[in-house]
């Protein structure tokens, strides 16, 4: 019989509380990291699914966000690393898969090229090493500091951040904060901004070129679309000649939300190719 249920941990990392849930499983160690402004939440039917399906699976809040240090005084690129290895460490997860969606997508390559022996394999969720320009922080923090807070229900704010996407509304809705007068954030606008301090001023391919483990990135294909264009990934195909990519077509930027089965497929399938294949994966692929 399948669960939902994970337990509550903490790592404190320098001075830094993360709250981590921990699903337990056994087999190949994963993490999972949310975007911006997100929660690990987000990730529970991936971590049920992957936990049975033989893993042991972490997820976590990250600084500035849900459960974890709403204000934290670093909010840099290495920062958001350092957690995560004090979160491995904390936990004895043995050279995990790091799973990242967005900023978390960030944080996981960055994480790989930093300590190039650490993970397993890279599964990068609608995340690249191109920079985004200045006016990224200008847009992001107008959108958060325009929430009609406190939002009156859960459905409500399912409704008004979901973009007509029930999944996407309802993964956002989940991670509010329930108070007397309503549904609130569980983070400071200000500081979601500061946290894209450097990915708006510089990219990344040099960390990109420095990761050595396999590569999967997973790519929305909507409407709307993802936000990882031809020539970026083109890029990084070059760069890394092994990436295996694949694009989910009706899918945007929140795939992990709108078709968490299919990903976890794609992330198994993705595993046991290495486990047939452990020196490469061959060519890089779109479908």
């Amino acid at each position: 019989m399948t669960s939902y249920s994970w337990s509550e941990r903490f790592v404190v990392h320098d001075g830094v509380r993360l709250l981590c849930r921990d699903w337990g499983g056994s087999g190949t160690d994963v993490l999972l990291l949310h975007g911006l402004a997100g929660h690990s939440g987000e990730w529970d039917t991936t971590a049920r699914l992957l936990r049975d399906s033989g893993h042991r699976v972490v997820a976590f809040d990250q600084r500035g966000h849900g459960g974890s240090e709403r204000h934290p005084g670093d909010v840099s690129r290495a920062a958001y690393v350092s957690d995560v290895l004090a979160v491995v460490a904390e936990l004895g997860l043995d050279r995990p898969v790091l799973v990242g969606q967005s900023l978390g997508g960030s944080t996981a390559l960055l994480t790989a090229a930093a300590r190039p022996g650490l993970p397993r394999a890279l599964v990068l969720v609608e995340a690249g090493p191109d920079g985004a320009g200045p006016g990224l922080q200008e847009q992001i923090g107008g959108w958060l500091r325009g929430w009609p807070v406190p939002f009156p229900s859960r459905e409500a704010a399912a409704a008004y951040l979901g973009g007509g996407k029930e999944p996407v509304g309802d993964g956002w809705a989940a991670g509010l904060e329930e108070r007397a007068d309503g549904l609130w954030p569980r983070f400071d606008p200000e500081v979601m901004v500061r946290s894209l301090d450097e990915n708006a001023t510089r990219s990344f391919w040099d960390e990109w070129a420095a990761v050595a483990c396999p590569v999967l990135a997973l790519l929305g294909q909507g409407e709307q679309g993802g936000i990882i264009g031809g020539e970026e990934y083109a890029e990084m195909a070059r760069v890394q000649p092994s990436l295996h990519g694949v694009s989910l077509p009706g899918t945007g930027h929140d795939l992990h939300l709108e078709r968490p089965q299919l990903l976890h497929r794609l992330v198994v399938d993705f595993l046991r190719s290495l486990s047939s294949r452990p020196s490469c994966l061959g060519a890089h692929s779109s479908s």
